[in-house]
């Protein structure tokens, strides 16, 4: 029998574009071959940097549906794992190329992940800047029930609360779908409030102001409002951030309230009912008493899911979180109904 524990972030590494030949049509396959495409920009996880990949895991780690049994599923005797599969195709500037590629994509997660390994689920992955083209690949593969979200970079041209995106916040809801808001993302702008940083540190450590303002614009816009069974999750975003921009959110909404009238009730109360945050990377305190009181800062205790990151250098980092005192049976409640698995 297995734990019950869900990671609800693993990741399926695609690889050399060549890896998608089999799932893309003739037309495509000679414009990559012609025009020597590589592959979209991976924003998420450039190679060789320390967060890529844990340094105990071999370079296999999340390539084969093999190598996440032996180093993810199996010793940490998971019940289910959502697949993350962070591919940009968002960075792909011709519309119907990114189409393409996200379609060979979910092809390629169905065939050689969920069909030989029945304890895998995973996200749709869609090209995030057209809206209209997510829904159509959203729709050819929502019928599947292992594809329990859909894939959506953090970074995006437009909030996620603007009104382009509803018809999007519709078909996910429609089909009982997770809208998962994935650290990373290449929409074209820089990606930072204040322009482009010099280092990966800067925007790694920025990323959380991305999710800030994506939850921010979610609420305010009324997107929650007018998609009242529309579910969120945060993946890699960190959580202790969290708590304090609810407060300054909700103390901002309090004095500017008129100019939103759609908003009935406290930001801080749309996001506890919608939004459920995964676990990995923690970026609270390293000691167990406080990183609890930080969670507890939530609000509440249906907020949090596990996840491991895996193959980056948090996957591990899941296991001491699980026994130093944050409560894995918890968490594995919360990612089944939030994913209603």
């Amino acid at each position: 029998m297995s734990s019950g524990l869900i990671d609800c972030d693993a990741h399926a590494v695609v690889g050399p574009v060549s890896t998608l030949d089999p799932y893309l049509d003739d037309h495509w396959r000679e414009v990559i071959a012609t025009s020597q495409f590589a592959g979209p920009t991976d924003q998420a996880h450039p190679p060789n940097l320390a967060t890529s990949r844990a340094a105990d895991l071999p370079p296999d780690a999340g390539r084969t549906v093999e190598a996440m049994r032996s180093q993810l599923l199996d010793p940490l005797d998971l019940e289910l794992a959502i697949l993350s599969c962070d591919y940009g195709v968002e960075s792909v500037r011709n519309p119907d190329a990114a189409a393409a590629l996200a379609a060979a994509v979910n092809d390629w997660l169905t065939e050689q992940w969920l069909d030989p390994e029945p304890r895998l689920r995973a996200a749709i992955v869609v090209p995030a800047g057209q809206p209209a083209a997510a829904i159509a690949e959203l729709e050819r593969r929502a019928a599947d029930p292992r594809f329990v979200a859909v894939y959506l970079p953090v970074r995006s041209a437009v909030p996620y609360g603007n009104r382009q995106w509803w018809p999007l916040w519709e078909s996910i809801s429609r089909h009982r779908l997770v809208a998962e808001l994935h650290f990373g993302g290449s929409p074209g702008i820089a990606p930072t409030a204040s322009g482009w940083p010099t280092s990966w540190l800067e925007e790694y450590v920025d990323m959380a102001s991305a999710f800030a303002a994506q939850l921010t614009s979610l609420v305010v816009e009324g997107a929650l409002d007018v998609h009242p069974q529309l579910r969120i999750s945060l993946i890699e975003s960190g959580f202790a951030w969290l708590p304090g921009h609810l407060w300054r959110l909700d103390k901002g909404w309090r004095g500017l309230r008129r100019e939103v009238p759609w908003t009935t009730r406290l930001p801080s109360e749309y996001v506890r009912d919608h939004v459920r945050v995964a676990l990995q990377p923690v970026d609270g305190p390293t000691d167990p008493a406080e990183l609890a009181r930080v969670a507890e800062q939530l609000g509440s205790e249906r907020m949090l899911m596990f996840s491991s990151d895996y193959p980056h250098r948090h996957s591990l980092e899941g296991r001491a979180a699980v026994s130093d005192g944050l409560p894995a049976g918890l968490w594995a409640d919360n990612a089944r109904e939030h994913y209603r698995l």
